[in-house]
């Protein structure tokens, strides 16, 4: 009995052993796979226009986070300091406007880099587009109303600081000559007007669809106005991270296509939402717009309007804030996109 006993007791320490070191060695693989996954750092500027918080709050249906990518997302005021931080090697998937990117390469001398992947497009025939606002009892009632005037940008030398600064050069006005630029953040831009420390603010989703802002400002004209469809934002990398880290990039890239469908299938409108909301801290009423036809272009497969692209850059210098033409075709590397849109097809 004793005997039997103890045989039992062995074999259930054994049962009890063989589980504990199976257990272990999974979770040692796991750690592996963890620690094998390349690291990719993505910035971000504004939710939903941005699309890395998007992608990292959908890890359900990405594939391959994990095992052979890990993403972390970092936010930035505007497209202007990811220069910066690309440069220092401190990003490697950086979200750059079109006016940002032809600096990048012009001032920065950034050679090496390439657009790699949509972010966002505006003023796409059936969907929204920025707008730049005045006070509905105000004295501005066309753009030449402007001259002498105070205009509130969120960034010198960004894509909507370049497009107002192309409507008013249309209709005869110089920045510092005929009106004055202060920079101010997007979520400041009601108070701007609405305190009268501005005359034209530059007003971007979700903020310009504030109930409260549209209450008591109307739009004088838009970024469609000014230059037609826009190549607002899109992902860029270097091209030694391109050429180390490949194939994590085309995985992360499939995810992240995959991702923008699932957010703009109409079918999930309701749970996109409720994720935009979360990460604005708004409730989801204000956030409804998203992803419906008042919100902004993001292409199913990832791929970027280049043709876009080169006419915003080309009136970028126009304006006087690019010193000459950027071939985007030699600065751009698409493979990597088309190669995950081609997986899920």
């Amino acid at each position: 009995m004793k005997r039997g006993m103890n045989r039992r007791q062995f074999g259930m320490g054994a049962l009890s052993g063989a589980l504990s070191a199976s257990m272990a060695l999974a979770s040692g693989r796991r750690v592996q796979a963890q620690s094998a996954a390349v690291k990719i750092r993505v910035g971000w500027v504004v939710v939903p226009a941005s699309t890395a918080p998007l992608v990292l709050e959908k890890k359900d249906i990405l594939r391959h986070f994990g095992r052979s990518y890990v993403a972390e997302a970092t936010r930035f005021e505007g497209t202007p300091p990811v220069i910066t931080a690309l440069a220092a090697g401190e990003l490697d998937i950086g979200p750059l406007a079109f006016s940002s990117f032809g600096l990048a390469i012009q001032n920065a001398h950034m050679d090496d880099l390439r657009v790699i992947c949509d972010e966002i497009q505006d003023g796409v025939p059936g969907h929204g587009t920025n707008e730049f606002m005045v006070l509905k009892d105000g004295p501005i009632k066309t753009v030449t109303d402007l001259k002498g005037k105070v205009l509130a940008t969120n960034a010198m030398g960004s894509a909507v600081d370049i497009a107002m600064r192309a409507m008013l050069r249309r209709n005869g006005l110089e920045a510092n000559k005929d009106y004055t630029v202060v920079e101010a953040p997007f979520p400041a831009m009601r108070a701007m007007l609405a305190e009268r420390k501005a005359d034209l603010i530059s007003a971007v989703p979700p903020f310009s669809l504030d109930p409260d802002l549209r209450a008591m400002a109307r739009t004088l004209f838009t970024q469609k106005d000014s230059f037609g469809i826009t190549q607002l934002t899109m992902w860029t990398a270097r091209t030694g991270f391109i050429r180390e880290r490949r194939a994590a990039l085309v995985d992360f890239l499939e995810d992240t296509v995959r991702a923008i469908r699932w957010y703009t299938d109409p079918s999930n409108h309701e749970e996109a939402v409720a994720i935009v909301a979360k990460l604005n801290k708004a409730p989801p009423a204000r956030m409804d717009w998203a992803f419906s036809s008042r919100d902004q272009f993001r292409d199913p497969n990832g791929i970027p309007n280049l043709k876009a692209l080169q006419s915003n850059l080309r009136q970028q210098k126009e304006v006087g804030l690019l010193k000459d033409d950027i071939d985007v075709q030699k600065y751009s590397d698409l493979s990597m996109v088309e190669e995950a849109a081609k997986r899920l097809t």
